[in-house]
């Protein structure tokens, strides 16, 4: 086994034991490490693929209660990925995943040191299909559609159960649709293929582990894990933008 590969399985299975808790993440985890073994234009079909075996695998714990809380996400994030695409020559990708990066550095801290979350009750579905469409829009601008609908997810109070059947829901449709994409466009290379059934068992593996560890996690622990992911990706974020911002 060569050291790339060695990074890539090892990456992988932290990445899938992650997703695996927390219902999210996968490429957060393992860009940090496939970055350095990998091209973009095989890490990025990937990561893809590797998230939906964990999503999927996931699906076993689905509360049936978080599919009506998961569709406006979905409806508001199909329109917005477009959008963010068009936005794309307009915006600065790199100045957006700073300021993005920068805003979650802060807030989730803050957030994870509050006696109690704040909770956001007005709005209902209208709201959350606003937060799905601006996470579309951040996934066709950046490649990042996760931050917004589940930081909104906390901001809301659900149960855990409920936060994370609505991030597998959202993401799974997401992932479903961009490899759709790679597929039709040829963009899944075979250098990138050969990868998948290398990664598959070893994600299987994880995403299970991490499922067993989530179990243990009350609401609390949960919102714990799910805050300091989203402040580790506040972090890369702004790690991999200012360093090309400052040139």
């Amino acid at each position: 086994m060569t050291f790339g590969l060695a990074i890539v399985i090892f990456g992988g299975a932290l990445a899938g034991f992650i997703q695996g808790v927390s219902g999210f993440a996968f490429g957060l985890v393992a860009m940090a490490f496939w970055s350095w073994a990998l091209e973009p234009a095989i890490a990025g079909p990937l990561v893809v693929f590797c998230s939906l075996i964990g999503q999927a695998m996931g699906m076993r714990l689905l509360k049936l209660s978080a599919v009506p809380r998961a569709i406006p996400f979905i409806l508001g994030g199909i329109p917005g990925v477009p959008v963010g695409v068009l936005l794309l020559p307009m915006v600065d990708p790199r100045l957006f995943q700073a300021g993005l990066g920068a805003l979650l550095i802060l807030w989730c801290p803050a957030m994870l040191l509050a006696a109690r979350l704040p909770r956001i009750t007005i709005g209902g579905p209208v709201a959350d299909g606003v937060a799905g469409f601006l996470g579309g829009v951040m996934g066709g601008l950046g490649g990042l559609p996760g931050p917004i609908p589940t930081l909104w997810c906390v901001l809301r109070g659900w149960d855990r159960a409920t936060q994370r059947g609505v991030f597998q829901l959202v993401f799974l449709s997401m992932h479903v649709m961009t490899m759709a994409g790679y597929l039709l466009t040829g963009t899944v290379s075979a250098r990138a293929a050969w990868l998948f059934p290398v990664m598959l068992p070893i994600v299987i593996a994880t995403a299970l582990l991490g499922a067993a560890a989530y179990r243990r996690l009350g609401d609390v622990g949960f919102q714990r894990v799910v805050l300091a992911l989203l402040a580790a990706s506040g972090v890369a974020l702004l790690a991999g933008s200012l360093p090309k911002l400052l040139l």
